[in-house]
């Protein structure tokens, strides 16, 4: 699974990042990066549970 941001959605909430450190990060700028687009299937739980809870539903997965 690949996971898909909306920049144009997202407002570096950082709920997704505080959920999965691993894969999601904010900068300095409040940028997201997401460090693992392709995350490893023990993430996938919580990636899945990341995107469910992006206040503005900019995370997807494909």
């Amino acid at each position: 699974m690949k996971i898909k941001v909306n920049y144009e959605a997202c407002e570096a909430n950082g709920v997704c990042m505080g959920l999965v450190p691993e894969v999601f990060h904010l900068d300095e700028e409040d940028q997201l990066h997401v460090l693992m687009p392709e995350p490893p299937a023990e993430l996938l739980d919580r990636v899945r549970h990341a995107v469910r809870s992006c206040p503005k539903a900019a995370l997807s997965l494909e």
